[in-house]
């Protein structure tokens, strides 16, 4: 039996269920009316539904039409560009094979692009980063609009492509939905090691050649990133929503255990999918409490700062108004039970090692601190992903469960097991009880003040840099930072001010390429914060940064009226973000504009220019820079 919701649990997610109550009621309305009409082959012309099947087998097309078979569509953000989702290049038949093995049909209803912010970080292509997690959602729309499915496979990982897909996916709430994972790379070089090779290069120590061969062992393979940063987090949080097979997040793409979990995928979603047995559509699985179950995953374990735009707009697809006070709330009660890369030394590997997801939701479940009462795509409930998952071999060599091996099975008589990991060291480096964590409180914290709204990621900044007061130096792009961080001129206590980076400036770019810089500075013994209405992602660093600065500069935010030499705070204890700046003053004090070849240089080239409506109508970062509302 599951203990009482903690209070503060209980408590947002009751202002929660009520702030949503008119557009989630709406929502529900939306798809009980797309529930009482007849299946896609019965409901359709019957020119209709020859095209959606003219490619098809024979075999296929009398399942759909004739034996009236669930037919599933297949949305995958597969490019091998990216290399987490590299291995999907293959999953579509492996998931069709599987559909037909149990009796049911799949079919690759449409794709949705996948961009790697590792190879756009710097570059004008992280002005279409954050822009495109809509447009994956509008894509993810594109492909389920054929309309003759009875569910949907959704394959995707990283930073915005998961929260697309969800959100596309919650438009047609009345679909069942599996997510589909691939894992991570294995270990390659250790992610400090690579910071340090970093910072050294930004500090002229080593050369090109020297951060490139860095950069290239850190990134060897086919699979996630190894650190925890926003792709990662996503896996975490949907395994916390129950959205994938549990235990499905961190297995590495080669090892057997993952084939086993790719093709439990299917069954997972033919046995929600029948309406006379456990029928869940995403859109009903998706309520308040999920929401909530995935904020509190999300502060546990020190995630990313990114979640704080995604999942507002996350919820907001589901009828569910969230903001950054809920996150704030729920922040000083969960604690910290994981240290990951930044967080800690570990990378995903170690973490999955250590008991992964299925340690951080058994002890959260465990303290109270998750609603345990929710539905979930697979059966037990939000305690079956408290487990991790293990393969009787038959017929198979090697070690299954390990992620080491390369020997991938094509034998379907793999039998899939879960059980509880081993109990996590009281002095754990990697995991630890909830009862004796390494944080009392979440690893985000809500700044408040004359600045406006922003978050900081206090689970990788040491506690003695949690306050930092100095002198701002402003800038309205980030390559002015560097040019003034390589002439020497910020070589003291310094603010390090990035406007005119919010969403309708110029897409509200990451930040990450200041990290080297602005840690050589702190490491040289300066004080040094980073205030920006631009992201910093899930690879903030050791430097305290305020950013997703609300309401952004070139929305009329206060930031706008910070000048070069005003004193800043930046107090993550208290919780504030202030220019120490008199009140008459400040009142009085007009906001800066931005100056005209910044405009000119974010409006065009790289496709930019056919995002200028994204930057128009996009929301606030508070408000999940929604461009569709």
């Amino acid at each position: 039996m599951s203990p009482s919701p903690h209070p503060t649990l209980a408590a947002v997610t009751a202002r929660i269920r009520q702030r949503s109550a008119g557009p989630r009621a709406a929502y529900l309305a939306r798809i009980d009316r797309l529930l009482s009409r007849p299946r896609g082959s019965e409901r359709l012309g019957c020119a209709n539904v020859a095209h959606a099947v003219a490619a098809l087998p024979s075999p296929d097309k009398l399942r759909i039409v004739a034996e009236r078979a669930p037919h599933f569509g297949i949305v995958s953000a597969y490019n091998d560009v990216l290399s987490a989702h590299q291995p999907y290049e293959h999953y579509p038949a492996l998931l069709r094979d599987e559909a037909r093995r149990q009796g049911a049909t799949a079919q690759v209803a449409g794709g949705v692009p996948a961009m790697c912010d590792g190879v756009t970080q710097g570059q004008p292509g992280m002005e279409l980063s954050l822009f495109s997690r809509d447009a994956i959602a509008m894509a993810t729309a594109i492909a389920l609009t054929h309309d003759v499915f009875d569910g949907a496979l959704l394959l995707g990982i990283c930073d915005k492509i998961v929260p697309g897909l969800l959100i596309g996916a919650l438009h047609f709430g009345h679909l069942p939905c599996v997510f589909v994972p691939a894992g991570p790379m294995g270990t390659g070089l250790a992610n400090a090691d690579k910071a340090k090779v970093r910072e050294r290069h930004a500090a002229g120590e080593v050369g090109r050649d020297a951060l490139l061969a860095a950069e290239s062992a850190a990134y060897h393979g086919a699979g996630t990133c190894t650190f925890y940063g926003t792709a990662n987090s996503n896996q975490m949080l949907l395994e916390a929503m129950g959205l994938h097979v549990p235990g499905a997040a961190f297995v590495h793409p080669h090892a057997p255990l993952r084939e086993a979990l790719t093709r439990e995928a299917v069954a997972t979603l033919l046995r929600i999918a029948r309406r006379e047995g456990r029928f869940t559509p995403i859109g009903r699985l998706v309520d308040e409490r999920v929401i909530v179950n995935a904020m509190v995953a999300l502060l546990a374990t020190g995630g990313s700062t990114n979640h704080l735009i995604h999942w507002v707009a996350v919820a907001r697809a589901a009828g569910i108004v969230i903001d950054w006070t809920d996150f704030a709330e729920l922040s000083a009660v969960v604690p910290l039970v994981a240290r990951v890369y930044p967080n800690g030394e570990a990378d995903v590997n170690e973490f999955q090692a250590a008991g992964g997801p299925g340690h951080v939701i058994g002890e959260l479940l465990g303290a109270g601190l998750m609603h345990a009462d929710v539905a979930t795509v697979g059966e037990g409930g939000l305690a079956a992903y408290a487990q991790v998952p293990a393969i009787d071999v038959r017929g198979v060599s090697g070690d299954a469960s390990s992620g080491a091996s390369t020997n991938t099975s094509t034998d379907t008589s793999l039998r899939l097991t879960w059980a509880h990991p081993a109990p996590a060291a009281a002095d754990g480096t990697v995991v630890r009880p909830a009862a004796r964590p390494f944080s009392a409180t979440g690893g985000l914290k809500l700044l408040t003040g004359n600045l406006g709204r922003a978050v900081i990621k206090t689970s990788a900044v040491p506690e003695a840099r949690h306050v930092i007061e100095a002198p701002a130096r402003i800038f309205t792009s980030q390559e002015a930072l560097l040019a003034a961080f390589k002439a020497g001129e910020l070589e003291r206590d310094v603010v390090v001010v990035v406007r005119f980076q919010g969403p309708r400036a110029n897409g509200m770019p990451e930040l990450h390429k200041l990290t080297p810089p602005l840690a050589v500075l702190q490491g040289r013994g300066f004080e040094v914060a980073l205030v920006t209405d631009g992201r910093m992602s899930g690879a903030s660093g050791k430097v305290p940064a305020a950013i997703h600065v609300s309401p952004e500069a070139l929305a009329g935010g206060p930031l706008a009226k910070l000048r070069d030499g005003d004193v800043v705070r930046v107090d993550a204890a208290a919780g504030t973000l202030a220019a120490l700046v008199d009140e008459a003053t400040w009142a009085a004090r007009e906001n800066a504009e931005r100056p005209d070849d910044e405009a000119e240089a974010h409006e065009h080239g790289l496709g930019r220019e056919l995002f200028a409506g994204f930057r128009r109508q996009v929301g606030s970062a508070e408000e999940g820079a929604i461009s569709w509302l």
